[in-house]
């Protein structure tokens, strides 16, 4: 009883996002499914969370669109720097400007850097992303007048977390891509589309960014489903290799762009070793997730309906075949909030 009663409380104080005593204005979100907080709701697209069980441990039990139980990492880095405990999608009408000016997300689920990636699943690409930026830059110089938006947006900080849909949605599944470049050269084309977004950010106001790195994709549910119950390693290669690329571009452009934080944000590791030791965390299982049998549910194959989905999610480190649970989100932002983005306190 006692050992059970530590292993709660351990995992209660993991979840517990310290505040940061930061000077961050907002947080402003780019990316795909593993940072969107509900923006596919509102496009024509079969990717989408907005029914139960997704978001049944979300407050008050709302399937909000993100692809998690409950909430997503930069919900988590959010309150964390002090600031509200969900970031908002942009295409919700039910938010306003004001709603906004302290977080919001763009991010839509199933995107990537390449817009090949977008097209998949009729999603919105990252070229129509840094649109409605621009449109809610102009909104915010409206509701609060240009000199308090450009501060808003210089303090803001910008995280970008997109990249695996771009390999196992894109690359090893459809032959264009795969054809057109190597591994190695598809990775170099898409830290090329991450230069130019960041540096397009930048040039519009943004000076506190965070680029996040892949996380082990080769050991998502899915992929072992496929591979007899294992990690692809190869999969992993990539993500590590893409990594350090997306590493070294990160230093190049804290020497190019005046006045730039930038920094890399990295999950590989500390997920993959959640993965590899689950227990240590509080977890049972990382090869199978809640959702029904855990082996292949995403969006509509996870539904109510399904008679196997878990009764505790806790256990599990990932809630469906693709994405994590919300206490893994929790835990990965709680290591990103001590580590990389440590310097924006």
């Amino acid at each position: 009883m006692a050992f059970h009663s530590i292993a709660l409380i351990f995992v209660f104080q993991l979840l517990q996002i310290p505040e940061i005593d930061a000077k961050v204005s907002s947080i402003i979100v780019f990316g795909d499914s593993t940072v969107d907080s509900g923006n596919n709701n509102f496009i024509a697209t079969v990717l989408k969370s907005d029914f139960r069980p997704y978001g049944r441990d979300f407050d008050g039990g709302q399937s909000t669109g993100r692809f998690s139980n409950g909430r997503v990492p930069t919900d988590f880095i959010s309150e964390a720097f002090g600031l509200k405990p969900t970031v908002p999608p942009y295409l919700d009408p039910a938010y306003s400007i004001k709603d906004f000016a302290s977080g919001v997300c763009f991010a839509s689920a199933g995107t990537g850097y390449d817009n090949v990636t977008s097209r998949v699943l009729s999603v919105i690409p990252l070229w129509k992303e840094l649109e409605y930026f621009k449109e809610y830059k102009s909104r915010l110089e409206g509701y609060l007048g240009r000199k308090k938006a450009k501060k808003i947006l210089t303090k803001a900080l910008y995280i970008i977390s997109m990249g695996t849909n771009d390999f196992l949605e894109n690359y090893y599944v459809l032959p264009h891509r795969s054809f057109e470049f190597s591994p190695e050269d598809y990775q170099k084309f898409l830290v090329g589309i991450a230069r130019s977004f960041i540096t397009e950010i930048y040039h519009l106001g943004a000076r506190k960014i965070s680029l996040t790195g892949l996380p082990p994709m080769g050991c998502l549910p899915l992929e072992r489903t496929l591979n007899w119950g294992n990690c692809v390693a190869r999969y992993n290669y990539v993500a590590r290799e893409f990594n350090q690329k997306s590493k070294a571009l990160v230093e190049i452009l804290n020497d190019e762009l005046s006045g730039i934080q930038l920094v890399f944000s990295n999950p590989y590791y500390i997920l993959y070793k959640i993965i590899r030791d689950p227990q240590s965390f509080g977890f049972v299982t990382a090869a199978t997730a809640c959702c029904g049998t855990g082996r292949f549910e995403m969006g509509y194959l996870c539904n109510e309906h399904d008679p196997f989905t878990c009764t505790d999610a806790n256990q599990y480190v990932f809630w469906d075949s693709f994405h994590p649970t919300e206490k893994t989100n929790g835990i990965l932002a709680h290591h990103a909030a001590r580590t990389s983005l440590a310097i924006f306190k």
